[in-house]
């Protein structure tokens, strides 16, 4: 063998050890899927495709892919009474980890162990593999741990992030940028007038309107992103790695599509707004601090005629 083949063979190229990895990707009886920033699917190797009743070529959202499963009864299993609420509540917990791994049951009666692996930009890695011949000692109270933990940190009307869930987030994202780093805007969200909503249409349908916000909410966040329900017709936003500029368009957009929802099929004209203050954290802040300026933020929307954006002054 000559010196060039040599250091070709122990030194492959980028692009052959990407062939190589594809090709074993694809062997093997794994289930590998990678899903990019915003939780569209943009690889699955046959095992993982065919656990969850995925086209060859299909690239759906994970959140469509759950849903075509549990109508389906194909890929995990999902113990629920309430689909959308399972889902907003997976989808606020989906990726706030750099790496966590879970048991999972999936419809084929295997069982398998799921591995989650999250990179700076929001790209996710899953691997599972199945651990069925294992023994199942403590499986069930394994389970009933993790759907104790699950439920204490879901608001069970939204399915999204409770209180302490996503205080805890914010408290989270400020230890790991406490030196600088990515920008974290924090918005505090109202429902305008809710109250009046819920005097004169009844707390019935004001859960119909507080769960269609928590749903349009949800679908303006990232995976990198947190948002959930704090009390009442009150929610937090944390959006991280945005500039001002495009902080104050998510929440804009958000605002709008609040404006155009029609959340009662039998009211069409039944409409609603939403107010927002928004502050960007400074290195050093305290969380509470932070909050307290997004809150000041509000009431001068809030003060301003509601159904607006107000971007907080910035820190001393």
């Amino acid at each position: 063998m000559s010196a060039k083949s040599q250091d070709e063979f122990l030194a492959p190229s980028h692009q052959a050890l990407a062939g190589r990895f594809t090709g074993l990707f694809e062997a093997t009886p794994q289930l590998v899927a990678l899903f990019d920033a915003a939780d569209v699917l943009r690889y699955a190797n046959p095992a993982f495709r065919a656990a969850f009743a995925l086209a060859p070529e299909a690239q759906p959202s994970w959140q469509t892919m759950m849903r075509d499963c549990y109508l389906q009864r194909r890929g995990n299993v999902v113990k629920t009474k309430d689909f959308e609420a399972w889902l907003a509540s997976a989808t606020a917990r989906r990726g706030k980890q750099a790496f966590r791994s879970f048991e999972a049951d999936l419809y084929d009666d295997r069982w398998i162990w799921m591995n989650e692996t999250v990179d700076e930009q929001g790209w996710m890695l899953c691997v599972a593999s199945d651990i069925t011949p294992l023994k199942q000692d403590g499986r069930e109270l394994r389970q009933a741990r993790d759907l104790a933990l699950r439920a204490a940190q879901t608001d069970s009307l939204t399915g999204l992030s409770n209180r302490g869930h996503v205080l805890g987030l914010l408290d989270q994202f400020l230890a790991e940028y406490r030196d600088g780093g990515d920008a974290l805007a924090l918005v505090v969200l109202d429902l305008d007038f809710f109250k009046r909503i819920n005097d004169c249409q009844g707390h019935a349908v004001g859960d119909r309107v507080i769960r269609d916000f928590a749903q349009l909410l949800q679908s303006n966040c990232r995976r990198v992103d947190a948002c959930g329900r704090v009390g009442g017709e009150e929610f937090l936003l944390l959006l991280l790695g945005v500039d001002e500029l495009d902080a104050a368009q998510v929440v804009e957009r958000l605002l709008a599509q609040v404006r155009a929802s029609r959340p009662l099929i039998e009211q069409p004209d039944f409409a609603y707004t939403a107010s927002a203050g928004m502050a960007f954290w400074r290195p050093g802040e305290l969380a509470s601090e932070l909050l307290k300026r997004a809150d000041e933020a509000l009431y001068a929307a809030k003060s301003a005629g509601r159904d607006q954006l107000v971007l907080a002054a910035p820190a001393d």
